[in-house]
C-alpha cells in the first residue's frame, strides 16, 4: 500500500537558503599546493610523470559578442576554440577544484552566458630524440579548448572522462638551420626538447549545466532536495607525462574464474605527428619501419612476486585510424588466486612495448589484474541471482553520490575516498552503487584493493526533467514501470530525450565509460538509465554495452520504465511495503534504492531543513529504523530478492538521509 503521507512530504518542496559551511577532515588541512603524490591512473602507470594540479589564473568572462547562452555543442566548440585570451585574470585558482566548490578558492558560479579560463606555466620535463609530451586532463566539465604556448592544441567534449593531449609539436625548440625539412615539409618535432624551460597551458571552458542536455548527472543551476550543487571546469588532476613515439594508450585486463586473462592494448605510432593528435602517419617512411613491427610483452606476476604468466603480442593497424595499434589476446593461469570482498587478491602486471625500431626507446608500464567470474544465473532453487565466482552472493548495497561539502564532486584527498569505502565495509554493505557520476580513477582502485563491489552508473543528462513523467506518475501508479516504451519520438520527448546531439553523446560517453573501467574487477554491473532520467531505447544500449563487455551483468533501468532488456528487474521502493518479485522473464530481482531516512545532525548538516524520508525524535530512533529497514531488505532474500542498494552513503546538502553526515564527522550509525 502506498504511504501516502510520505509522498506528499517529499513532494513538498522549499527555497533552499545559503548552506552552512562544512569542511571535511582533509579539507581541513589540505595542502595548499595539492600536488596529490598519488599516481592518478593506477592501471598504466609510468615512472615518470609530473602533476600540474596546484595555482592556476582563472578568469570568468562573457561569451563572444552575438553569442547568448545556453549553446549546443557545435556552438560551444566554435565559441571556446576562438574566444580570445584575457588580458587580465581574475585571480587564483586551486585546481582539481572547481570554481563553485569552497577549495577552489573562489565561491564563483559559471552560467551558462559565460566561459572559464586556465593559465599556469609549466616546466618542461625531459624530453629525449623520438618521445613525446602528453598533457592529461582526468576530467573537465563540459566543453574545452586546450591552448600551449598561444596555439590551440585540441578541443574536447565531455565532463566526466580522461582525455590527453600530444602537446609535443607545440612546445617543441626547432634549430633555425633545420627549420623545415629538404622537401618542404612541416619542422622536424623529434628533435630533443630543452628540459627546464617553460611553456604555458591556458584553457578555455563552457559549461551550460542543467541549461543544455549534456550528461551532466545531479548538477542544477538551482540546486534543492536531490539535485545538488553544478560545477564546472577542471575538477579531477591534471598532470604531464613523457612518452616513446609509440606508446601504449590503453590497457585492459580482465580475468575470470577459470584462469584466462583477456588482454586488450590500444598503442599509438605518434612519430609523424606534426600538428594535432588526430594527424595518421604518412604512408611511407625513410626508416623503412611500420607499426605492424611493434610488439607486446605481457607478464604477470603474484604478490610474491613469482611469474605467473608470460606472453608476447603482435599489434596491428586499426581499420579505423593507422597510428592506433591495437592486441588483443588471452592468457592462461593454472589455479589462479580468485577475487572476491573477503579476499580481493590482486596481480602484477607489467607490460613492455618494443617498436622494434632503433631511434624509439621501449614503453614500459605497470598495471594489475585479478581473476573472478561474476554473472546472473539461476541458484540451487531455481532464483535468479547475481553469483560471483559460481557462488550465490546477495548484494548488499549504499547509493553513493560521491559528493563532498568543500570538494563538491571532488573528494579532497585520495584518503576520503579510502574512508567512505571501508566505513561501508564496516556497517556490512559489499557493494557501492556509484551513482550517476564516473568517479576519479584511484577510488575503483581502492575498491579493487579493499574488495568492496561496485555498480556504475552512466551519466544522466537530456533538456529539463519532467516531474510527472520522471517522479509523480510512476510514484502514484506503479503499473506505469512495464507500460512505457522509450523507443519513440513522443515518449523520448516525455523523458527528456528528445535531443539527438544529447543522444549521441550519452551512447559515446557510456560506452567510453565502459572501455575505460573495463579493467576494474569491483565493477561488477554496469547501470544505464535511473528513474527515467534522459532514458531513450535502453534495449538498444543494453546490447551495445553488453557487445562491449559480455563479462558483466546489467542494470538497463533501474526504478522504473522497465524494457524487458538486461540481468536484472531494478526497483525503487521508498513509500510502499517492502516485498520481492518474481521476473516473468528470468532475470534477478533487486531493490536498486530504498530507505532514504532522514536524520539532521547538529552542526554537522548543511541545510537546516532536510530532504528525506521519515521523522525521527533522536538519532537512536533513526539508527533502529535504518537497521530494522535494512534487516527487512535482508530477510527478502528467501522470497527471490537477489540484492538492496540503501539511500544513501553520506548526506548531500539538502538531502540529510545519509549514513554518514556530509563533512564526514560522524557515522550515524555508530553508537
Amino acid at each position: 500500500m502506498l504511504d501516502i503521507i510520505r509522498v506528499l512530504k517529499s513532494a513538498k518542496s522549499h527555497e533552499r537558503g545559503e548552506l552552512l559551511p562544512l569542511s571535511t577532515p582533509w579539507g581541513d588541512s589540505i595542502d595548499p599546493a595539492y600536488v596529490l603524490p598519488e599516481h592518478p591512473r593506477p592501471t598504466l602507470q609510468r615512472e615518470a610523470y609530473a602533476m600540474l594540479n596546484g595555482r592556476w589564473d582563472y578568469a570568468v568572462t562573457p561569451l563572444p559578442q552575438g553569442r547568448s547562452g545556453p549553446l549546443p555543442a557545435p556552438e560551444a566548440r566554435k565559441a571556446v576554440s576562438e574566444a580570445p585570451l584575457p588580458s587580465t585574470w581574475d585571480g587564483k585558482i586551486l585546481v582539481p577544484f572547481s570554481p563553485e566548490a569552497p577549495l577552489s578558492g573562489v565561491g564563483r558560479h559559471l552560467s551558462p552566458d559565460e566561459l572559464l579560463w586556465y593559465r599556469r606555466d609549466a616546466k618542461m620535463p625531459a624530453c629525449a630524440r623520438h618521445e613525446r609530451v602528453l598533457l592529461h586532463f582526468e576530467a573537465v566539465d563540459w566543453i574545452c579548448a586546450v591552448y600551449v604556448n598561444g596555439s590551440l592544441a585540441a578541443v574536447h567534449q565531455g565532463g566526466y572522462l580522461p582525455f590527453d593531449v600530444d602537446i609535443t609539436p607545440h612546445v617543441a625548440r626547432v634549430d633555425t638551420d633545420d627549420a623545415t625539412s629538404r622537401d618542404g615539409d612541416a619542422p622536424d618535432t623529434t628533435s630533443p626538447l630543452q628540459a627546464g624551460g617553460s611553456f604555458e597551458i591556458a584553457l578555455c571552458v563552457y559549461d551550460p549545466s542543467d541549461a543544455g542536455t549534456q550528461p551532466r548527472g545531479k548538477q542544477r543551476l538551482r540546486p534543492g532536495g536531490i539535485w545538488y550543487t553544478a560545477q564546472s571546469g577542471i575538477w579531477q588532476s591534471v598532470w604531464l607525462e613523457v612518452v616513446p613515439a609509440i606508446y601504449i594508450a590503453g590497457l585492459a585486463l580482465q580475468g575470470t574464474a577459470r584462469g584466462e586473462l583477456e588482454v586488450r592494448v590500444t598503442a599509438i605510432d605518434a612519430r609523424d605527428v606534426r600538428t594535432d593528435s588526430t594527424e595518421a602517419p604518412r604512408p611511407s617512411r625513410r626508416d623503412g619501419t611500420s607499426p605492424a613491427d611493434a610488439t607486446l610483452q605481457v607478464c604477470l606476476r603474484d604478490s610474491d612476486g613469482a611469474i605467473v604468466a608470460r606472453s608476447s603480442l603482435a599489434l596491428a593497424p586499426s581499420e579505423k585510424c593507422a597510428r592506433r595499434l591495437l592486441a588483443h589476446a588471452t592468457l592462461s593461469v593454472d589455479g589462479p588466486r580468485l577475487w572476491s570482498p573477503d579476499e580481493p587478491y590482486l596481480y602484477d602486471a607489467f607490460v613492455t612495448l618494443d617498436a622494434n625500431a632503433p631511434e624509439v626507446p621501449r614503453d614500459r608500464v605497470r598495471s594489475y589484474c585479478a581473476f573472478r567470474t561474476v554473472e546472473v544465473k539461476r541458484d540451487g532453487a531455481g532464483c535468479p541471482r547475481l553469483h560471483l565466482n559460481g557462488t550465490p552472493l546477495l548484494v548488499r548495497g549504499v547509493l553513493d553520490q560521491g559528493y563532498w561539502p568543500d570538494g563538491l564532486m571532488t573528494a579532497p584527498s585520495d584518503a576520503a575516498l579510502v574512508h567512505d569505502i571501508q566505513e561501508m565495509r564496516s556497517a556490512g554493505f559489499n557493494m557501492l552503487r556509484k551513482h550517476i557520476k564516473i568517479e576519479r580513477q584511484r577510488w575503483y582502485f581502492h575498491c579493487d584493493r579493499l574488495g568492496m563491489l561496485v555498480w556504475q552508473d552512466a551519466v544522466s543528462g537530456g533538456g529539463a526533467y519532467s516531474p510527472w513523467h520522471t517522479s509523480r506518475k510512476p510514484t502514484l501508479f506503479q503499473a506505469s514501470w512495464s507500460r512505457f516504451r522509450d523507443d519513440t519520438p513522443s515518449h523520448r520527448a516525455a523523458l527528456s530525450a528528445a535531443d539527438a546531439e544529447y543522444r549521441h553523446e550519452w551512447t559515446r560517453s557510456c560506452e567510453d565509460m565502459v572501455r575505460l573501467l573495463a579493467g576494474h574487477p569491483s565493477i561488477v554491473t554496469w547501470v544505464l538509465f535511473n528513474e527515467g532520467w534522459g532514458q531513450f531505447d535502453a534495449a538498444a544500449a543494453c546490447r551495445a554495452v553488453r557487445a562491449l563487455d559480455p563479462t558483466r551483468p546489467v542494470d538497463a533501468t533501474s526504478g522504473w520504465y522497465d524494457q524487458r532488456c538486461g540481468d536484472f528487474l531494478s526497483h525503487h521502493n521508498y513509500f510502499r511495503p517492502l516485498g520481492a518479485l518474481r521476473d516473468p522473464a528470468g532475470r534477478a530481482f533487486v531493490l536498486s534504492e530504498f530507505g532514504g531516512l532522514t536524520q539532521l545532525v547538529a552542526e554537522h548538516s548543511a541545510s537546516p531543513i532536510g530532504y528525506g524520508y521519515g521523522n525521527y525524535p533522536s538519532i537512536d530512533a533513526w539508527r533502529q529504523a535504518v537497521l530494522r529497514e535494512i534487516g527487512r531488505a535482508q530477510g527478502l532474500s528467501a522470497q527471490g530478492l537477489a540484492g538492496y542498494v540503501y539511500t544513501q552513503l553520506s548526506d548531500v546538502e539538502d538531502e540529510l538521509n545519509g549514513i554518514l553526515t556530509y563533512d564526514r564527522h560522524v557515522n550515524k550509525l555508530k553508537k
